[in-house]
């Protein structure tokens, strides 16, 4: 089948070759991202394959559909960026990659979240300049605090594991519970309890209308001094104005941010001869207790590969008319039901 992969990198096309000598398809890359106005890039093309910063929304997949397109395949497991409606209304599948390593994406939320409490790039940062002082160094166990998991789906499940590990009492919110966490002691509650509770907060949830700036004021309000606050997620799960304030006010005592809700236009670039023209984002890399990684968390070998896997197995699957078992569709979208009693088990958000 003939693709056009849209925004790729030197690692897409690695992985993507690599898989293809299975599977045989004609795959054509671009650096460019999909869009309304790149969409002609598609014509005469079956399948466009994108990635998390392409913009398929409605005059896109309008567009697509005029240059032939019959199939939108994703590489990633977030979809939040695609109008499933007009996809539908156009009748062109969407597919997606619905897990690939949570692993990856579970070890770098632990790899942000010990370099905050550790205080690793001040430290390294010292060293280098042979100042071995360890004045303002001083971190806190992890051992016996409690962690606080929004979203126990598959990446959030890897990070329980991982925060049981490291001794760490365990809560989780999610509309739908997870059984198989029950053997490392998580206890499901409502927002306010893992707000009040929680030494860390970790997001794993997609982002919805219901997620949005799930983190906002009021949240951030509700949480015990000096949290740490981890997204691995989607950017605009977090208000980052209101992030900021709740950084400058010592309220929140750290932030590990591999996403950010503006990223469109920045992650995924070099941008260093560029001065940075958004000012929140400036605002946030002033600050010592806030890293920030540009949506890095997927990218390890093994991701690579099994993204690359299923993305073209998929593709594979459309074109020999089988079933679409990684379709996605507009009634199909998982929407989070409201906050249950603290009393009561929660669930699972993939």
């Amino acid at each position: 089948m003939r693709v056009a992969v849209f925004d790729t990198h030197s690692f897409d096309r690695r992985a993507l070759e690599a898989a293809n000598q299975q599977f045989g398809h004609e795959l054509v890359f671009y650096d460019t991202r999909l869009s309304e106005d790149t969409a002609t890039l598609a014509r005469g093309f079956e399948a466009v394959c994108a990635f998390v910063n392409d913009r398929l929304d409605a005059r896109t997949i309008a567009a697509l559909a005029d240059e032939g397109v019959r199939l939108i395949a994703l590489r990633s497991a977030g979809y939040n960026n695609v109008d499933l409606v007009a996809a539908e209304t156009h009748e062109i599948p969407v597919v997606r990659v619905p897990e690939y390593s949570p692993y990856a994406i579970a070890e770098h939320t632990f790899a942000l979240l010990l370099a905050l409490v550790r205080r690793i790039p001040r430290a390294a940062s010292r060293v280098r300049d042979a100042n071995f002082s360890l004045d303002g160094l001083v971190g806190f166990d992890l051992h016996g605090k409690c962690f606080g998991i929004i979203g126990t789906g598959k990446i959030g499940a890897a990070v329980a594991h991982i925060a049981h590990g490291f001794g760490c009492r365990l809560m989780g919110y999610d509309p739908r519970p997870n059984p198989e966490l029950a053997e490392l002691g998580l206890r499901y509650v409502g927002l306010p309890e893992l707000y009040r509770e929680s030494a860390v907060i970790s997001l794993h949830v997609p982002l919805l209308p219901s997620t949005h700036h799930l983190i906002e004021r009021e949240a951030i309000a509700q949480m015990r001094d000096g949290v740490i606050i981890l997204n691995t997620g989607r950017g605009a799960l977090i208000d980052s104005r209101a992030l900021i304030d709740g950084l400058k006010s010592r309220k929140i005592g750290g932030a590990g941010l591999d996403v950010y809700e503006e990223e469109e236009g920045l992650f995924f670039r070099d941008l260093s001869d560029e001065v940075l023209q958004d000012d929140v984002l400036a605002r946030l890399l002033t600050l010592r207790n806030v890293i920030v990684t540009s949506h890095q968390g997927f990218l390890t070998r093994e991701a690579l590969a099994a993204i690359a896997q299923v993305t073209l197995s998929n593709i594979q699957a459309f074109e020999r008319g089988e079933a679409l078992v990684n379709e996605v569709r507009a009634e199909n979208v998982v929407r989070p039901a409201p906050p249950p009693a603290a009393s009561e088990p929660e669930a699972t958000l993939h």
